[in-house]
């Protein structure tokens, strides 16, 4: 049953007293109150019709002045499907509401993601409309949500649990039956046993076949086919043969019952149901264990100084709450009283607790450890960069890979060819014994397990996906991991991704009349506006900003350089266009020889001419994992390269420590991708790394590609992969564990298509009894959640790669770095 349907206020359960549900009036359905715009960005925010979020979406946590005035993309979780053929009913039934413009339902999740326009229909008519379906539908990261799911969850256990009782007295019953010569059990005593079995089993049919029943049902009036019509009708002919068979001993069906047959069918069957749930709790449901980890209310100060509890989706910019030990930050903000330390390693991939004092800046999403602490609120909802990697998980958890489409498509067909061989095989066998033929019918219909093959694909991507999410990689696409365990040739950027993420400044060069300070002050204005590394080198070796200088016409040739007009505030120094960049880009000649890289300062005069102002050296270290990541790719048969705009001899050095024996430098963004075409044009099946800021192009050229998400804003980054911290070990363990993942999903599909070979035909001839069939069934689709859970250990070791921690590589440095040498142009 629907929570919409049959929730009343006076069965809630107790919830803050800002939880949308809380203060529902009695004669309000709880569906109503998800069309009131405010309620909206509790499970869902807005987008574009294509359903990509919207810029401001991402840079903004208030709720938009118009809500109405742009679509949405909402997420809400299901109840009531099991296989794929419901996960295609609901995406028909939400699609044909006028409105929806997009909606795409996953079966391993038991999630939904629907697009739509509120100009045209609002959440409670879509949510009627799965409701109308015979599915329940309720906003995702809801605390209510969870509490149905739990409740789900108890009501199968004592499913489970009423099915193993009434067996296990059947079994006594009909125990006799099988070990009794002739003449050992008189009539009276048989049918004794049989009124008993029955009695017995009656319960359990009622009970623990009752959502069979009701969903088979359904299915009926609403002239579809899914996985539960065959089993239930299987369970309905036995059922209905043993009962016949005890009420009229002398008649067709007296010859013999089959209760201990039916009670350990549906035993099996609920025991794996059971364990299958609680399997993907822990392999696909990681993904949403991640997204949910969010607290659900948390203390705020009052007016009055004292802190109430309220609902976590209330807090506004400049609340000041306070976090227990053990509970998530629910906001970003800034530490007011109390010293902790936090556990970020979803938000950086880094899993070494975070010192956090007094005056630190803490991150929705992580764990307070150690202490109370008290903190403002600077940022919530969307505007956070957990909001960013919720909504890249939300977006992997529901697509489809290829495989799993195709299993989709045939789950359908698969269940109508089940029934056409049940009504033959029945047909078959009925003149010779009309009890045997529905119990062959019966194998049929039961040992058929549609479910394995739609769940093979799916549940082992999950799987992998939450893995790699635990360890700091959002999986963004997840056909990129069918992808990746093709790839054989890996293609590196260096600048932040090979080398240390970030340059140091190691000498200033100056044009007469120029000071080293006035150079810097100037460079650092333009490369405020910037995010690319060389930029941030600049901004780093200049003293505290500069009001001086304001820029105006800015503009920004991607890996190139910068070019703007600055103006003096002060009236001293005149109005100047100033470019900075590559010599190329500042329009003077390259100096040869150097292999720091170049950052050149340079005015552009009235008639087209440019005046050189300062030459900036920079350098960069190369990371102290990157030789071992080079070997172990090598060793796996994957062809490394690197692809750099910076000078062709820093290139061949970088390459040089790090083993790549194929480097280009002096790459433009298209020289990339002109690079990584050719690369592609000879066969190659290639996999891009880079940091996501300049290397956009060749990210969506390659098949599959990384971006390191430190450099820019997660919802703007176009990568498959998104490295959340800064160890480039996962590059190669995400390779690995993609081919890994890769080989469980094919042993699945092996699995599921020779089971299904090989036991149907065998219960058409009737060689295998109904309590064989329901066991295989059952087995089925464990054994793929099973496989597929293989994947949710640790990622493959690499044991020859060592990273040293930040503090023992910034000990290496040498000392240029931190002094700046100043000399005459």
């Amino acid at each position: 049953m629907s929570m919409f349907r049959s929730a009343a206020p006076t069965s809630l359960p107790a919830q803050p007293p800002d939880t949308p549900f809380a203060s529902a009036p009695a004669a309000q359905s709880p569906t109503l109150l998800l069309d009131d715009p405010q309620e909206w960005l509790a499970f869902g925010r807005p987008c574009t019709s294509a359903g990509s979020p919207l810029a401001a979406a991402a840079a903004d946590a208030s709720p938009p002045a118009d809500p109405a005035s742009q679509f949405w993309d909402s997420q809400v979780v299901l109840e009531g499907m099991h296989c794929a053929a419901c996960a295609l009913t609901i995406e028909d039934a939400l699609r044909a509401v006028p409105g929806v413009l997009q909606a795409d339902v996953s079966a391993a999740t038991r999630r939904a993601r629907v697009v739509w326009n509120p100009g045209q229909v609002r959440p409670s008519a879509w949510i009627e409309a799965v409701q109308k379906a015979g599915y329940s539908a309720m906003p995702a990261m809801d605390a209510f949500a969870r509490g149905q799911r739990l409740r789900e969850n108890r009501r199968a256990l004592w499913r489970w649990l009423v099915a193993g009782f009434c067996m296990m007295q059947v079994m006594m019953y009909a125990w006799p039956a099988y070990i009794a010569q002739p003449g050992d059990l008189t009539g009276e005593m048989e049918q004794l046993l049989r009124w008993a079995s029955w009695v017995i089993t009656l319960p359990m049919v009622v009970f623990s076949c009752g959502p069979f029943f009701a969903s088979a049902l359904r299915d009926i009036r609403m002239r579809r086919v899914s996985m539960d019509l065959p089993v239930a009708l299987g369970m309905a002919i036995t059922f209905v043969v043993s009962t016949a068979g005890t009420f009229d001993p002398a008649g067709i069906f007296g010859k013999e019952v089959y209760y201990d047959s039916l009670t350990m069918f549906v035993f099996f069957l609920l025991t794996g149901r059971w364990l299958e749930l609680r399997l993907r709790d822990r392999t696909a449901g990681a993904l949403e264990a991640v997204m949910n980890r969010l607290p659900d209310s948390v203390e705020r100060r009052e007016a009055d100084g004292t802190f109430a509890r309220v609902a976590s989706r209330r807090l506004v910019v400049g609340d000041t709450i306070r976090v227990l030990p053990g509970e998530a930050f629910p906001a970003d903000g800034r530490i007011t009283v109390g010293n902790t330390h936090a556990d970020e390693a979803l938000l950086t991939g880094e899993s070494t607790p975070v010192a956090r004092p007094v005056g630190s800046a803490v991150t929705a999403g992580s764990y307070n450890l150690q202490a109370p602490v008290e903190l403002i609120v600077e940022g919530t909802g969307s505007q956070t960069r957990f909001a960013q990697i919720v909504a890249l998980m939300e977006s992997a958890s529901l697509q489809k890979p290829r495989l799993a489409q195709l299993a989709d498509r045939i789950a359908r067909p698969f269940l109508v060819a089940v029934l056409v061989a049940a009504v033959l095989a029945a047909v078959y066998w009925w003149p010779s014994d009309p009890g045997h033929a529905l119990m062959v019918a019966v194998a049929v219909l039961i040992v058929t397990c549609p479910c394995a093959l739609s769940l093979a694909t799916p549940v082992a991507m999950l799987t992998a996906a939450g893995t790699l999410a635990r360890h700091g990689v959002l999986v963004r696409n997840l056909q990129g991991l069918e992808a990746l365990a093709s790839v054989d040739t890996v293609v590196f950027d260096k600048t932040g991704t090979l080398t240390r993420d970030g340059m140091a400044l190691q000498s200033v060069h100056t044009a007469p009349g120029w000071t080293a300070d006035e150079v810097l002050s100037l460079a650092a204005a333009l490369a405020r506006q910037s995010m690319h590394p060389a930029s941030r080198a600049v901004v780093a070796a200049a003293s505290a900003q500069d009001v001086r200088w304001a820029v105006a016409h800015l503009h920004e040739d991607a890996g190139l350089g910068l070019i703007a007009t600055v103006n003096d505030t002060s009236g001293i120094q005149p109005q100047r266009t100033l470019r900075l960049g590559s010599a190329v880009h500042a329009g003077v000649a390259a100096q040869e020889g150097r292999e720091a890289l170049q950052v050149v300062l340079a005015e552009q005069l009235a008639d087209g001419q440019t005046a050189e102002l300062a030459r900036f050296d920079l350098v960069e270290h190369l990371r102290s994992e990157a030789p071992a990541v080079v070997h172990t790719l090598s060793q796996e048969g994957v062809a490394v390269h690197l692809l750099s705009g910076d000078r062709m001899g820093a290139v061949r050095r970088v390459a040089a420590q790090a083993g790549i024996d194929h480097a280009q430098g002096e790459c433009t963004p298209q020289g990339k991708l002109v690079a990584l075409q050719a690369l592609q044009a000879a066969g190659r099946r290639v996999a891009m790394v880079g940091d996501g800021l300049n290397d956009g192009p060749v990210l969506a050229g390659a098949h599959v590609s990384f971006a390191f998400g430190r450099a820019v804003p997660l919802a703007q980054s176009q990568a498959d992969f998104v490295v959340l911290g800064d160890r480039l070990t996962l590059v190669p363990q995400t390779v690995l564990l993609a081919r890994r993942t890769l080989r469980v999903v094919r042993q699945n599909l092996w699995w599921a298509a020779g089971y299904n070979a090989l036991c149907v035909p065998l219960a058409v001839v009737g060689w295998m009894p109904a309590l064989l069939a329901g066991l295989g069934m059952a087995l089925s689709s464990l054994l793929v959640v099973l496989n597929a859970a293989r994947l949710a250990r640790d990622l493959p070791d690499l044991s020859a790669a060592s990273p040293s921690s930040p503090a023992t590589e910034a000990a290496t440095l040498p000392e240029s770095l931190s002094k700046t040498t100043l000399e005459p142009v």
